[in-house]
C-alpha cells in the first residue's frame, strides 16, 4: 500500500519503481553487468581479437565526429537498459511469480523485506474484530508485529471446539491470521467462510476447524498458529496470552457472579470487578519477550471487559506492559457497548484497564474519534449505544494524554465503524511524534548539562 501510494504520488512508472532507494537490489544489477563485461572482454582477449585496441580505434574515428563522452553514454545507457530488462523478464520467468497477478509482486516483496522490516516492533493486545482491525492496517507500517489474543472465548464455533476438543478457543485467533495475510480478501473469506449445513459442521468456521486440525497435528495451539502462518505468508506473528483453560468471571455491582465471557453482556448489569479461573495463568514466555522488546504498544479497540482486560488479568504480562519503555496508547471504542460499557466515558474506559492492571503506567495516551456523523444510525439508539463521552478533564486527571482524530470510515447511512488505514495512520504519526519529542528532549537535556559543566 505505502510503495503504491509512493508510485502513485510521484507518478513513476512500473519498471521504474527497481531504482525506489533501500530495495538493495541495483548494488547487485551492477556488480552482475560489471561481472559479465569483464567476463565478456577476457574472453575477447582470449581470442586475440583485440578488442581493447578495436574498441579505441572505433571511438577515436567516431570522435573525430561525435563527442566521445555522448557515444560512452548512448552505449552505456543502451546496454544497461538491455541488460536489466533482460535480468527483469528472466527472473520473473524462472520463479514464475506473475501466477496470475500483477508484475509488481516481486517489487512489493522486497520492498516489504527491506523497508518494512525495519519498521518499529509494535505488540497489539485485544481480540474480537476491534484487534483484527487493527492488525490490517498496521501491517503496511511495519513487519515487525506481534498480535497478543485472549483466550477466554467460550461462545458459539469457539466455545464449542472448546469444549468438545479440549482446545484454545480459535477464533479470534483466526481473525488476527486472516487480517495478517498477504492475500488478504481470498484468506479472510476462506477462513470466516461458516458452514450452513452437515451434522457437526453447521456453524463451524472453515478458519476454526482449520486451526483444530493443526493443533492436533502438531501437538498444541502455538505451533498451530506458527505452521498456520507460514502457510498463508502472514505478515508478524499471532500469540495466544496464555495457554492455561482460562475462564472469565464477573462480578457485579449488585454482588452476582457471572461465569463465561458469553454470558457477561448478557447479565445487563454494571461490572465492578473481572477475573480468571485460574486465578494465575501463565502468559507465553514469547508475549514477554515480546513486550520487552517492543517499541510501541497497543491496546484495544474492542470490547472492554471481554477482549482488552482479560490479557491483563495475566499478572506477568500487565506487569511487564507497566514496566516497558515502549510508547503506549490504548485505542477507545468509539460507541458504548451495551452490558458492558453502559454509560460510559473514555476516563472509564481507562480507569478500568489501570484497576484491573493494578498500574497507572500501563497507558502514555489514548486514541479517541472525534468525529461522529450527524446522522447516526437508529440501529444504535435501539441497541443501547451511544457515543462514548471524550471527557478531556478526566482523562489528564489519570495522567494520560488525549490524542483525538477521526477514526471511521465515511458512511451515508451513518454507521460508525474503525477505519483500520485510519486508525493505523493516527498510531504512526503519534508514536513518531512521542518518539522525536523525546528524542529532542534529551537532546536538550544534554546540551544544558553539558553547558553547566
Amino acid at each position: 500500500m505505502i510503495m503504491k501510494n509512493f508510485r502513485n504520488s510521484m507518478k513513476m512508472p512500473k519498471d521504474a519503481g527497481w531504482l525506489i532507494p533501500g530495495l538493495q537490489v541495483k548494488r547487485w544489477f551492477a556488480l552482475i553487468f560489471v561481472g559479465a563485461v569483464l567476463m565478456a572482454l577476457g574472453f575477447l582477449i582470449l581470442c586475440d581479437i583485440k578488442p581493447v585496441f578495436y574498441t579505441m580505434e572505433f571511438i577515436r574515428k567516431v570522435a573525430t565526429k561525435i563527442s566521445t563522452e555522448w557515444v560512452a553514454f548512448t552505449i552505456i545507457m543502451f546496454g544497461a537498459a538491455m541488460f536489466f530488462k533482460g535480468w527483469q523478464k528472466t527472473n520473473l520467468s524462472i520463479l514464475d511469480l506473475n501466477n496470475g497477478r500483477e508484475k509488481e509482486t516481486i517489487l512489493e516483496a522486497l520492498y516489504r523485506r527491506r523497508k518494512l522490516n525495519r519498521g518499529p516492533k509494535i505488540v497489539a493486545i485485544g481480540g474480537g474484530t476491534g484487534l483484527s482491525m487493527l492488525l490490517k492496517g498496521i501491517k503496511h507500517i511495519t513487519n515487525n508485529i506481534t498480535a497478543v489474543v485472549t483466550v477466554g472465548d467460550d461462545g458459539g464455533s469457539s466455545g464449542r471446539l472448546r469444549e468438545d476438543m479440549g482446545i484454545l478457543p480459535p477464533g479470534d485467533i483466526r481473525n488476527c491470521i486472516a487480517a495478517l495475510a498477504d492475500d488478504e480478501d481470498l484468506i479472510t473469506k476462506l477462513f470466516q467462510y461458516r458452514f450452513k449445513s452437515g451434522e457437526g459442521l453447521e456453524g463451524h468456521s472453515f478458519g476454526n476447524l482449520f486451526l483444530t486440525a493443526l493443533c492436533a497435528i502438531t501437538g498444541d495451539m502455538v505451533r498451530a498458529v506458527k505452521e498456520s502462518s507460514n502457510v498463508l505468508s502472514i505478515r508478524g506473528r499471532v500469540l495466544p496470552s496464555t495457554l492455561d483453560d482460562m475462564k472469565l468471571v464477573a462480578e457485579m455491582e449488585d454482588g452476582r457472579i457471572i461465569h463465561g465471557e458469553s454470558n457477561i453482556p448478557e447479565a445487563h448489569g454494571k461490572i465492578r470487578r473481572l477475573f480468571t479461573d485460574p486465578a494465575n495463568c501463565k502468559p507465553l514466555e514469547d508475549v514477554i519477550a515480546a513486550i520487552k522488546e517492543a517499541d510501541l504498544i497497543i491496546m484495544g479497540p474492542g470490547s472492554l471487559y471481554t477482549s482488552v482486560i482479560p490479557n491483563l488479568l495475566i499478572e506477568e504480562i500487565a506487569r511487564e506492559v507497566a514496566q516497558s519503555n515502549a510508547k503506549k496508547i490504548y485505542v477507545c471504542n468509539i460507541m458504548t457497548q451495551p452490558g458492558e460499557t453502559d454509560n460510559y466515558s473514555v476516563s472509564d474506559h481507562v480507569s478500568a484497564l489501570m484497576q484491573h492492571a493494578n498500574s497507572r503506567k500501563i497507558l502514555d495516551a489514548v486514541l479517541v474519534n472525534d468525529f461522529i456523523p450527524a446522522n447516526l444510525a437508529d440501529k444504535y439508539r435501539i441497541a443501547g449505544s451511544y457515543p462514548v463521552k471524550i471527557d478531556a478533564e478526566n482523562i489528564k486527571k489519570l495522567g494520560i494524554k488525549i490524542f483525538p482524530k477521526k477514526l471511521i470510515e465515511d458512511s451515508r447511512e451513518g454507521l460508525v465503524r474503525h477505519s483500520s488505514n485510519r486508525v493505523a495512520r493516527a498510531l504512526y504519526y503519534w508514536y513518531k511524534r512521542e518518539h522525536k519529542n523525546e528524542k529532542n528532549s534529551l537532546f536538550s537535556s544534554h546540551k544544558e548539562l553539558t553547558a553547566k559543566g
